[in-house]
Formats: structure tokens, sequence, C-alpha cells
């Protein structure tokens, strides 16, 4: 929630909840603000970035030893975005095409393309991962203090979010994908 509250292309959040839904321990509501017809680059690093925030959350309040699990379907809302970018979108370093898995038969694709397409998934993770480290450890007052509040409250509004982000820095206007 952080994160995508900080970052300019990412929808605006719309509540945050600790209370545990089905696998997830805690969940976040973002309410896009415009037509979701046609997604920007930007708009989808964000999202990706923004879906590594409790990650990244973990990483600087307990050590990269004591992550734990619950990233995990946000890992895997990262990868199936990520692979879309690269696949589907053109939105990457290995080419403006679209790249078919081949459903039953593999891919139709070489060894050398496969490799390009895991590798041009692989840099859209990380940046999204840098990105999301480095505004959790730059604000990390501020993610004290909204998980403080969390764990009495167990859940959020994105106004109250904002609220309490604005005490710590500007929250950057929304800047809409197209």
């Amino acid at each position: 929630a952080l994160v995508g509250t900080l970052l300019p292309h990412h929808d605006p959040v719309n509540k945050v909840t600790l209370v545990p839904r089905g696998q997830a321990k805690g969940l976040t509501w973002f309410t896009p603000s415009e037509d979701q017809s046609l997604v920007s680059c930007n708009s989808l690093k964000a999202r990706v970035a923004g879906a590594l925030g409790g990650r990244a959350a973990e990483q600087i309040v307990f050590g990269s030893e004591q992550v734990t699990t619950g990233a995990g379907g946000d890992l895997q809302q990262v990868e199936r975005l990520a692979r879309a970018m690269v696949t589907q979108y053109g939105m990457s370093e290995a080419g403006t095409l679209v790249f078919e898995d081949g459903g039953f038969t593999g891919p139709s694709y070489s060894e050398d393309v496969s490799t390009k397409i895991d590798m041009a998934i692989r840099s859209i993770s990380d940046e999204g991962y840098s990105t999301a480290l480095q505004l959790m450890c730059q604000y990390r007052s501020c993610l004290d203090h909204l998980a403080e509040e969390l764990v009495e409250t167990e859940t959020m509004t994105g106004k109250r979010l904002r609220e309490i982000v604005a005490q710590y820095t500007p929250i950057p206007e929304k800047i809409a994908a197209v």
C-alpha cells in the first residue's frame, strides 16, 4: 500500500486490511482511476513494484533470512504481469513481438528467445523490487507508523493511509496511463 501510494503511476489505495482472506494474511485494494482498457508500461511497472512492497517491507523489518511465505501470491502476480508485459505487450528488451507459448505443443520460438524472455521478466521483477526496497528504506518511519495503526485497527481506508503518508512526504499526484 505504501509503495503504491508513493508511485505516481499506481492506482490509488482504496483499503488495506490485516484480516485474513483465504490464503492471504492481509490485502490491499486499489481503485483504478481511469479506463483499464489501455494501461501504460509505467502503470504496469508501478503495479509490479507495488505488489513487491510487502516482501520488501519484510526484508527491511525482519532481514533476508526471516522473510515469510506471505508474499507468495504477490510473487505469482508479479510473474504473470511481467510475463504479459514481455510476451503479450512487447514492453521489454526482448522485443516488440507477441510470443505465443504454444499450448500443449510448447513454444514455437528458439531457446535463445526463451532465455531473452526469462531475462526480461527477471529484469522487470528486479526493477520493481529495487523500487519497493528503496521506498521502504526511505520511508521506514512511515512504514512503522502504518504497521502500528494497522495492528490496532486491522483495517484502514485509503484516505487514512494517505493522511499518515502525508505526514512524512508529499503524496505524488496520480498520472493517467494515456
